[in-house]
């Protein structure tokens, strides 16, 4: 018959007063961890003692009890409650619950010290998320509950958007099915029914990174950070009925916009209340857009304009605001900490000095009954207004200057060319006569031989124009700054045209890219120092030195350069030909490699709107195997087209791919190279090389220049 196992007796328990109490040499906790005494001691202050502490009785040296006790167990509460003793929130003699262990139990002291530290358990954090929203359910606040538990209100709302998240997925969490990590990115999304849908799909998937979660859960929403956002306002937009879901865990720059139809009718409204403003100024029409084309101006003429001068009182502050500036710079800085209010000071100093110097246009009023503008959205969100254009319809008609032949009349030369004065001859004398009659004044000389002249001298001007290359060279950058820079000029006697490339198909959006912003700072540079009229453009050509005419070259030749692979038509429509563009990519190859192109450096990257969408699954997987090998491609082979174009942008991100279109032949061939760089890149004709009057990095002071 087997026998019944002892019952165990459990040690008493009783109050002593706590200045009976001493700490124990057995207690093994030595190193601090955890809640400091001080935080210990506040929230016994508030609910008391919840745990008795564990205590041997001290022996004399013949083995009786003293009446003192040793805590081997529980030494942080002890001195908890030495701290309020001092206080004064606590009596010295107060009576501490405490469990009494016998002086000559089997057990070692330290055995207790330690197995009260080591069997200890924290709570689960689902049971830390739940505990804290019954706490709210029982109506107790977030900052109340932070404070109760020594701990942020940030912290305690991250703690609650974890208990919102589907029961379904708790449970999941709970048996280890799914990390906190990937807990935490379901609560981008309030939606239950779309959270276990998302984790019903990440089944089939081998990304099951947090990540990809909340991309597949926001995926329908819009960014904080997007312009039309940003333009609208998240206040506007949330007064509207809009929703807005943050991520508690990660920097998800504001969020996301839950209703885009909403945002969009929003941005609608908005945009047309700034187009019937700007319209209001007296301008014929005004187009509104949220992305502005990219040839939005192509065959455009850019009236007139003039900045307003700054007034005397406006002057004078912007000089008190510099001499501000400049102060407080001196006195701070060689401080290590800047005061914040130092700080938001030149900020806004800054900001008043750039609407001061930021000068408002003036247009003629006859000319902005003809014009035009554009309003669109800018990166940052801002209204971008471009003021001032006239399209070709709206070009008032040139009457003809009195004693000018008429252009329709064929006169089988060289056109209707008289530098006399008076009638014209619409033809030379006829043989014999000396082209005046008796009793008649001078006539003009005729047309042909007009003509005939200006020919010789035509010849003569090339002659020495090719025999001065200085000039020869502000000729032709005379020729290009005004098909660049003056829209429906052509003053110049130099037949070199700048047919700047308007894309046939441009992008959405290319306006935003690296280059294109590069590109327009560079514009926004020169338009700045460029005159108003192109009367005085030769004039201010010559003052430029040879460094600084260069850089302008390049940059009204760069604006030529048309690398695109045009859509050929069916039918030859005389314009385009697929001869021809591929004539076109081959040269742009031979520039590409002498400029040594680098489309990742430029900022290019295969993203699902602007590559993946458009090409096939099969195509996505071949470009995957192509880059990062057949094993990364076979991950992603079981998905949706959608889920396939998302996977493989995150996987392409870095991995310096381009697609075949955008490759440089012969790139990484050095011979090649170097043989097109030797003839291409040779050193400038000395005149462009010598420094006539400025410094050598005087253009570099104030032109933005691409970045390498």
């Amino acid at each position: 018959m087997a026998r019944t196992a002892a019952k165990i007796t459990l040690s008493p328990s009783r109050d002593i007063p706590l200045d009976r109490l001493a700490l124990s040499q057995s207690n093994v906790r030595r190193i601090k961890a955890g809640v400091s005494i001080e935080t210990l001691a506040d929230d016994i202050a508030r609910r008391g003692l919840l745990q008795s502490l564990s205590v041997r009785p001290l022996l004399d040296a013949e083995g009786q009890e003293t009446g003192r006790y040793e805590i081997p167990a529980g030494g942080r509460r002890f001195r908890a409650l030495e701290l309020l003793v001092k206080r004064g929130r606590l009596a010295k003699n107060a009576p501490i619950p405490c469990v009494v262990r016998a002086a000559d139990s089997d057990i070692l002291a330290e055995d207790d010290s330690f197995a009260e530290n080591a069997m200890r358990e924290s709570l689960h954090p689902l049971d830390q998320f739940r505990a804290m929203q019954a706490m709210i359910d029982k109506g107790d606040d977030v900052e109340a509950i932070a404070a109760h538990h020594f701990t942020t209100p940030a912290v305690v709302r991250q703690r609650l958007k974890l208990a919102a998240v589907s029961p379904k997925l708790h449970g999941i969490y709970a048996d280890d099915g799914m990390t906190l990590d990937q807990l935490m990115a379901f609560t981008v999304a309030d939606d239950h029914q779309r959270q276990e849908e998302v984790w019903t799909q990440l089944d089939h998937s081998f990304n099951k990174s947090p990540a990809f979660i909340r991309q597949k859960l926001t995926e329908d929403s819009v960014r904080v950070t997007d312009k039309r956002a940003a333009f609208v306002g998240i206040d506007a937009y949330v007064a509207a009925g809009g929703g807005v879901v943050r991520d508690l865990f990660e920097a998800d720059g504001g969020g996301w916009l839950t209703d885009p139809a909403l945002l969009d009718r929003l941005v609608d409204e908005k945009l047309k209340a700034e187009g019937t403003r700007i319209l209001a100024e007296g301008w014929k029409w005004v187009t509104t857009s949220i992305d502005l084309p990219w040839d939005a101006t192509r065959d455009l003429r850019a009236i007139d304009r003039e900045e307003v001068a700054m007034s005397d009182d406006e002057q004078a502050r912007v000089a008190a605001l510099e001499a501000e500036s400049e102060a407080l710079c001196e006195q701070w800085s060689d401080a290590p900490d800047v005061p914040a209010e130092v700080h938001a000071r030149i900020d806004a100093i800054d900001a008043e000095l750039g609407a001061l110097v930021d000068r408002p246009l003036v247009f003629h009023p006859a000319e902005m009954e003809r014009a035009g503008a554009f309003v669109s959205i800018d990166r940052d969100g801002t209204v971008r207004i471009e003021r001032g254009f006239v399209r070709a319809e709206d070009e008032p008609e040139q009457d003809m200057p009195e004693g000018a032949a008429d252009p329709d009349v064929e006169d089988g030369g060289a056109g209707p060319i008289s530098r006399g004065s008076g009638e014209g001859d619409h033809g030379a004398p006829p043989a014999g006569s000396d082209g005046e009659e008796e009793g008649e004044g001078l006539r003009p000389l005729p047309d042909r031989l007009v003509s005939d002249l200006t020919a010789w001298r035509t010849l003569a001007l090339q002659n020495a124009f090719a025999q001065d290359p200085a000039i020869a060279f502000s000729a032709v950058l005379h020729a290009l700054v005004l098909g660049c820079f003056y829209a429906g000029t052509r003053e110049s006697c130099v037949q070199v045209a700048a047919n700047r490339v308007y894309f046939s198909n441009a992008p959405t959006n290319l306006r935003d890219c690296a280059p294109a912003q590069a590109i327009d700072a560079r514009a926004s540079a020169w338009k700045e120092r460029l005159p108003q009229s192109d009367q005085e453009l030769w004039d201010f050509l010559l003052t430029l030195d040879g460094d600084e005419q260069a850089l302008l070259f390049a940059h009204c030749a760069s604006l030529c350069v048309n690398a695109q692979a045009e859509i050929v038509p069916k039918y030859d429509n005389g314009r385009i030909s697929a001869h021809g563009v591929a004539r076109r990519i081959a040269h742009s190859d031979v520039l590409a490699r002498s400029v040594s192109l680098d489309l990742v450096a430029a900022g290019w990257r295969p993203t699902v709107e602007g590559y993946f969408r458009s090409v096939t699954k099969p195509r996505i997987l071949a470009d995957v195997a192509e880059s990062r090998g057949p094993q990364f491609a076979e991950m992603i082979d079981h998905l949706k087209k959608a889920d396939m174009a998302r996977e493989a942008e995150r996987l392409l991100e870095d991995a310096a791919w381009l697609p075949e279109p955008m490759r440089t032949p012969g790139l990484g061939d050095t011979e090649a190279g170097e043989a097109e760089g030797d003839a291409a890149n040779g050193e400038l004709p000395a005149f462009l090389a010598e420094d006539a009057d400025g410094p050598d990095d005087a253009i570099d002071a104030e032109l933005p220049v691409a970045a390498e």
